[in-house]
């Protein structure tokens, strides 16, 4: 499954539930795609709340957004998903419509003295942080809402945070919350494993 089909799969599944107006979090910013995708489906009287530990996928997130006009739809956070909490406004407890996780390391190239160098994977998002996220994220939606999680286990690293965060899927309360899992079948060595979780 190649991560552009795997994005366009997700935004699909995300778009019904992201009402004009609404709030949604884009819980690891990358390069800024999911946050640009959620402020444009939210439309004009939307915000998103975006966050990442790098002050690069900030940048690239403001860029990107800017480039569309929607600079002023998103607050973003120089900031772990696990401290989402703690940081969003106390009155959207309850009405997130969103959540997006999209984990792993910031993919792309930097540039140093002309030279393309590939972005520090050793700058990851792990278990123990993730987990943390996904529960709060799960606290602040709305009822009916979705958290959308895409997880790499080809990377150091990223083997331990899928099992963790499957396993912490699968000892949700069904009478809370409904988890489904997707993965590639015919492939032969699939890195790419997609959870969305339904807080009924």
């Amino acid at each position: 499954m190649y991560v552009s089909q795997t994005t366009r799969f997700v935004h699909n599944v995300l778009t019904p539930v992201l009402t004009p107006g609404g709030v949604a979090v884009d819980a690891t910013m990358g390069n800024g795609h999911d946050t640009l995708f959620l402020a444009r489906t939210l439309g004009p009287q939307g915000r998103v709340h975006a966050f990442d530990v790098q002050e690069r996928a900030l940048e690239r997130t403001r860029r990107c957004l800017a480039m569309h006009g929607l600079a002023d739809r998103a607050a973003l956070w120089l900031a772990g998903h696990e401290t989402m909490a703690e940081r969003l406004p106390a009155d959207l407890h309850g009405r997130i419509r969103a959540v997006t996780f999209n984990c792993g390391y910031l993919p792309g190239t930097v540039r140093h003295g002309g030279r393309g160098q590939d972005t520090d994977q050793a700058v990851i998002t792990r278990p123990e942080t993730t987990c943390r996220a996904v529960r709060a994220a799960l606290d602040w939606l709305a009822p009916g809402g979705l958290v959308s999680l895409v997880l790499y286990s080809g990377h150091p690293g990223g083997q331990e945070e899928t099992r963790a965060v499957e396993q912490l899927c699968s000892d949700l309360d069904l009478a809370a919350v409904h988890a489904l899992g997707c993965a590639p079948l015919n492939h032969p060595a699939p890195k790419t494993r997609v959870i969305f979780l339904e807080k009924k």
